[in-house]
């Protein structure tokens, strides 16, 4: 499967789940989608992975190579999951960067960063991970985690953390992908069309929302297709690692 963005739509529109929606629009109904949810997105992570989502950050935070004093940028952060460990890997004399384009999401990163008391070298931006505000060659390592297939032009979004990277940094995307375990896929869909919604609907109060998010996955580009956009982008020395069967990957790429 290729990058939804690529595929046979009317000029100016864009995917927004299973439906095309105005370029201009998707960002907005993307807002929408993570204000209702942002008061329950940790415990509907939980109860949605069974916990793995934590074995998934932990797998990611274990291959950043960031070291002690070095700067590190989370982008599309939400409540601050893999911030947090940044912000112990690069330690007090480090600089961590909390962003997210949604003012709800970030706020309550924040607090929650705040109540764990990792508040010394870290900092909170609002900001579109399409055209991030910070200079060129700013950080040694760039996380996205679960919020890449969200933006409406994923090429800009890696250009953009590409361009803050300083050289021999490395950005690291984890994000849902597509099974390849033999047998998977079919019981992945009944999991992420029938139960996924139900579970948002008694959990959340929003099944419209959980909706999107498996139709999301499913327009996402596949783990050799978000690779070949990597390397367009500019990053070097590309690689993916499956988790879970591919229901997850982890893309690693380099700015040498």
């Amino acid at each position: 499967m290729s990058d939804g963005d690529n595929g046979q739509q009317a000029p100016g529109t864009t995917h927004f789940g299973f439906e095309e929606v105005p370029l201009e629009k998707k960002a907005g109904r993307v807002r929408e989608v993570f204000d209702s949810v942002a008061g329950r997105y940790d415990l509907m992570n939980d109860v949605m992975s069974g916990g793995l989502h934590r074995m998934w950050k932990r797998f990611t935070l274990a291959r950043t190579l960031l070291r002690p004093g070095q700067s590190a940028l989370d982008v599309a952060g939400g409540t601050g999951d893999l911030a947090a460990g940044l912000a112990r890997q690069a330690g007090t004399g480090g600089r961590v960067v909390l962003s997210d384009i949604n003012g709800e999401m970030l706020q309550r990163g924040r607090d929650r960063l705040l109540d764990k008391g990792l508040v010394r070298g870290l900092g909170f931006v609002q900001a579109d991970a399409q055209n991030l505000p910070f200079p060129d060659r700013s950080f040694d390592c760039v996380t996205i985690g679960f919020g890449l297939r969200n933006v409406t032009d994923k090429s800009a979004a890696l250009a953009s953390m590409w361009r803050v990277l300083k050289p021999g940094g490395q950005l690291l995307v984890l994000e849902f992908s597509h099974p390849v375990l033999p047998g998977l896929a079919p019981l992945y869909d009944i999991y992420s069309f029938k139960m996924l919604p139900a579970m948002g609907k008694l959990i959340a109060g929003d099944e419209a929302s959980y909706r999107y998010l498996a139709e999301s996955i499913r327009r996402h580009p596949d783990q050799p297709t978000l690779l070949s956009m990597m390397e367009e982008a500019g990053f070097e020395q590309c690689r993916y690692h499956n988790l879970s069967g591919g229901i997850v990957a982890l893309h690693r790429g380099f700015r040498l």
